[in-house]
Formats: structure tokens, C-alpha cells, sequence
């Protein structure tokens, strides 16, 4: 099994520095389907977002793709509901998280499709910094619950709504991760709900990932970057519905 991990964890690396998530859309439904159950793959998934989400967002603040006082207030927020949502899991059946996940799936791919990119920071949406934080704690909340990073959630509002250029949208998305997952962390291992050997597995190979997918993600055009995003978002989809109905 550790081989396998080690592959999973490089693969996820890829996703995450590329896309500008975690990694648990694609991460929690490999390790479904490699036997575990879902709370020790949520356990995993947030083990592997942390040492991905920190190294990709320095590699993005060198490239200086990443904006960091909007980042600052949502992840702030994500702080503050990850921690929480780090609790909730052990509480929420199975089945209601897989059905959530599905429905954040959905919204993700149906934001994304509908959104004109635009290339210009100043198209940007100023918004005050409390609804920011406020954004970011509901996301932390759903997203650490779920063993996600938020990213699947709050990239297609930047873009959609906030009007980010998708390629900062994505640094975002990850810079925000590293604030959701780190308390995530914190409350997991207070709940003593994580399998710790096999999440460091995954962490510390997805981290030779992160770097090839930041230099990727910096290489493609934005449309195909949407596309791309469409399609990992859709992928993740039918992984999961097959593993609930089938």
C-alpha cells in the first residue's frame, strides 16, 4: 500500500499545485476506492493539504500570482471554520457527507461554465473585509467537514463573482487552504481522528507534485485553465457518484 500512496501523493501534488486546491475531490474518492472509509480518508486528504497548500503558496508568492489581502481576511474566516468543521465530522454520517460533496461538485462545474474570464486586476470587486472573513468561515466550516480545502467552492466565486483572473482566482484558492486545513489539522488530532503514518505518506510525496503543477499551471492559457478545471471537477463527479450507487 505504500507504494500506491506514494504515487497517489506526487498525482495529488500535480492536481493541487495546477488547480489551486487540496486535492481531496480527487484524493478522498482514490482512497475510497483503495478500502478506507471516508472519515480516515477526510483525515488523510487534510494531512496531504496542508504540506501542499503551504509549499504552493510560497512557490505562487515567488511567481507573484498570489493577492494577499483579500487572501488574508477569507482565510482568516477559513481558520475559524475549519477548526470547527474539524469537530462537526466525527458527528455527520457518511452517506450526508457524500451527498454534500456531490452538491459542491455541482455548483463548482455550473459557476465555472456560466463565468466570462477576464485577464485585468482592476475588473477585481472591492468587498468589504468582515463579508470576506465571513465567506470564508462558512466555507472552512463545509470544506474541512467534507476533507476538502474550500478551493472547490471559493475559486468559482472569485471568478464568477469577485471577477478574478482564474490563474490569481487559483493561487487563492490554495492560499486559502493552508489557513482551513492547518486548524483542521489541529482540532483532527485533538479528536484523535487521523491516520497519521499513511497522511504523511501522501504529504510529503504530493510535494515534488506541487512544484511540476505550479510550473504547469503558469505555462497554460486561461480558457484552457477553465477547461481544465471543468473537467477535474466533472471527473470527480462520476468517481464519486459510481462509489455511492454502485
Amino acid at each position: 500500500m505504500v507504494i500506491e500512496l506514494l504515487f497517489v501523493g506526487v498525482f495529488i501534488g500535480g492536481v493541487a499545485g495546477f488547480f489551486g486546491i487540496g486535492g481531496g475531490i480527487i484524493l478522498i474518492p482514490i482512497l475510497l476506492l483503495l478500502g478506507y472509509d471516508t472519515k480516515d480518508a477526510i483525515g488523510i486528504s487534510i494531512i496531504q493539504m496542508v504540506f501542499s497548500s503551504l509549499y504552493g503558496s510560497y512557490l505562487n508568492f515567488k511567481k507573484g500570482s498570489l493577492i494577499i489581502n483579500d487572501g488574508i481576511s477569507i482565510g482568516l474566516g477559513g481558520f475559524l471554520g475549519g477548526f470547527i468543521g474539524g469537530y462537526t465530522t466525527s458527528f455527520i454520517p457518511d452517506i450526508f457527507l457524500k451527498f454534500l460533496f456531490i452538491g459542491l461538485l455541482i455548483f463548482a462545474i455550473f459557476r465555472l461554465f456560466f463565468t466570462k474570464l477576464t485577464e485585468n486586476e482592476d475588473d477585481i470587486v472591492d468587498i468589504n473585509k468582515w463579508i470576506l472573513f465571513l465567506i470564508g468561515f462558512l466555507i472552512g466550516i463545509f470544506s474541512i467537514s467534507l476533507g476538502i480545502g474550500g478551493a472547490i467552492i471559493l475559486t468559482p466565486l472569485l471568478v464568477g463573482f469577485l471577477h478574478y483572473p482564474i490563474k490569481k482566482a487559483v493561487s487563492a484558492g490554495l492560499f486559502f487552504i493552508a489557513f482551513s486545513s492547518v486548524s483542521g489539522l489541529i482540532s483532527r488530532f485533538l479528536t484523535s481522528t487521523i491516520d497519521l503514518r499513511d497522511g504523511l505518506i501522501v504529504a510529503f510525496s504530493s510535494l515534488l507534485g506541487v512544484f511540476i503543477g505550479i510550473y504547469l499551471k503558469e505555462k497554460i492559457s486561461s480558457q484552457n485553465h477553465k477547461v481544465s478545471l471543468l473537467l477535474l471537477y466533472s471527473f470527480a463527479l462520476i468517481i464519486l457518484i459510481k462509489k455511492i450507487f454502485y
